[in-house]
């Protein structure tokens, strides 16, 4: 093992209920006077997005929306955002939502600027030194789930319409300025959204906890995130109004994906091209493959793994870790298979490369290659 590595934290993280009463104050630290608020369109009308441009309007910023966002956004999600932030003249970006507001509003704040296209700055080698550093605004993050940890991210995923492929696009400028972490803001999740971003955080941790790679400050918030969604997403899933447990699964959302800076893995592989080319819940889809995935890594994972079930008081080491998972995903309503989801084989042929190509796979345990992929699928669906 070589003991030399790149690392960095991210940002000033607001966290409390109620804290959303403090976007005024948020813009004006990230120096923003009219933001424009991005989000998924199942929010916009929401009254914690009603609510919130209320408190925009009081302070003086303006009420301005854009809402037109996917599920799975798209650089034409992506483009239309661009023109409504130019449009309006606005100076930052507030993302406000899930997964999909949050990406697509940090992606608003970065292509505000620049010239050339989208997947000019995929997350390949050196590519986001291609950007305009100085052309791209700041945004504020308000994350409304407890799952993607993207309001703590330097990256988004977006999905090329056109060849329905999921690529992460980085630069450390779209790290928000400021995250306001409001679990009042998660109440009104559904049961079943807050299964499924559960086990999104769940899946980012446990994937970071057994990359093989050097980053031990990540290791550890991995393994009490891990422990945060064992003890939190039960209660969260049975009752909303549980602020606590709301609180607890904010802090473990975030936690995973600063912790998945030292990798992610085949859980991720192959949930990237199922959600893209089948539109499916990431988080869910995450929780379907993660014991398959377990299965796969056991060689190299399992004396780690007892070592984290020990810590989180789970009995029968290894096989005791993997029998709580599948009684996890039971216990939420977790489908059993991917084919419960609309997925079925007839895309194989695509689905295997679109895997190996994607960057999580250089995180996972066991060298991934064609036939092991091929057997995670077929495992799964």
């Amino acid at each position: 093992m070589s003991l030399k590595a790149n690392w960095s934290y991210p940002t000033a993280i607001r966290f409390g209920a109620g804290r959303i009463a403090e976007i005024g104050e948020a813009c004006a630290a990230a120096n923003i006077k009219k933001p424009l608020l991005v989000t998924d369109r199942g929010l916009a009308s929401m009254e914690i997005t009603l609510r919130t441009l209320k408190l925009m309007d009081d302070a003086g910023l303006g009420s301005a929306i854009f809402a037109d966002v996917d599920p799975n956004p798209t650089e034409k999600n992506l483009e239309a955002g661009v023109k409504v932030f130019r449009d309006g003249g606005h100076d930052g970006v507030i993302a406000f939502g899930g997964g999909s507001g949050l990406d697509l509003g940090k992606m608003v704040a970065f292509m505000a600027g620049q010239t050339r296209p989208i997947w000019d700055f995929e997350d390949v080698g050196d590519w986001w030194t291609r950007a305009d550093a100085d052309a791209i605004v700041p945004n504020i993050a308000v994350p409304t789930t407890a799952g993607t940890g993207s309001e703590v991210g330097r990256a988004s995923v977006i999905t090329n319409s056109e060849t329905h492929v999921k690529k992460i696009i980085f630069h450390p400028k779209v790290l928000p300025s400021v995250v306001i972490a409001d679990p009042e803001l998660t109440v009104g999740m559904p049961a079943k959204i807050t299964a499924g971003t559960g086990m999104d955080a769940f899946a980012h941790c446990l994937e970071a906890y057994c990359s093989p790679h050097f980053h031990p400050m990540s290791q550890g918030i991995a393994l009490e995130g891990l422990r945060l969604v064992k003890e939190y997403l039960p209660r969260a899933y049975a009752d909303g109004t549980d602020i606590e447990a709301r609180g607890q699964m904010m802090a473990a959302a975030s936690m995973g994906a600063v912790a998945f800076q030292k990798g992610l893995g085949a859980i991720h592989a192959i949930s990237h091209p199922i959600g893209a080319v089948y539109n499916t819940h990431h988080g869910t889809t995450n929780a379907v493959v993660m014991a398959a995935v377990l299965d796969l890594n056991r060689p190299e994972i399992e004396e780690r793994i007892e070592r984290a079930a020990a810590y989180l008081g789970i009995e029968g080491g290894f096989d005791g870790f993997r029998a709580f998972v599948v009684a996890l995903n039971d216990s939420l309503g977790i489908p059993k298979k991917l084919s419960d989801m609309g997925v079925d084989t007839s895309r194989l042929d695509e689905l295997v490369p679109m895997a190996l190509d994607d960057p999580s796979c250089g995180g996972n345990p066991v060298t991934l290659n064609a036939e092991n992929v091929r057997a995670l699928f077929e495992a799964t669906i």
